[in-house]
């Protein structure tokens, strides 16, 4: 598993509340939910470390 880097997040209040409740339904923690937010976004994005951009998919040069 790879080393976790702790870091500050200053974050508006109501969003924070929002991913708190969503962690809850869920049964994650905040920290753990914020996790799953940034990795599935960077997914979405092509961005994740090793992989190819949605682009690169595509076959568009």
């Amino acid at each position: 598993m790879a080393q976790k880097k702790p870091f500050a997040l200053r974050i508006d209040e109501r969003l924070m509340k929002a991913v708190e409740k969503w962690a809850s339904d869920e049964f994650r923690s905040t920290n753990g939910q914020l996790e799953w937010l940034i990795h599935d976004a960077l997914k979405k994005a092509g961005r994740l470390p090793g992989r190819k951009s949605p682009e690169d998919k595509e076959g568009n040069d």
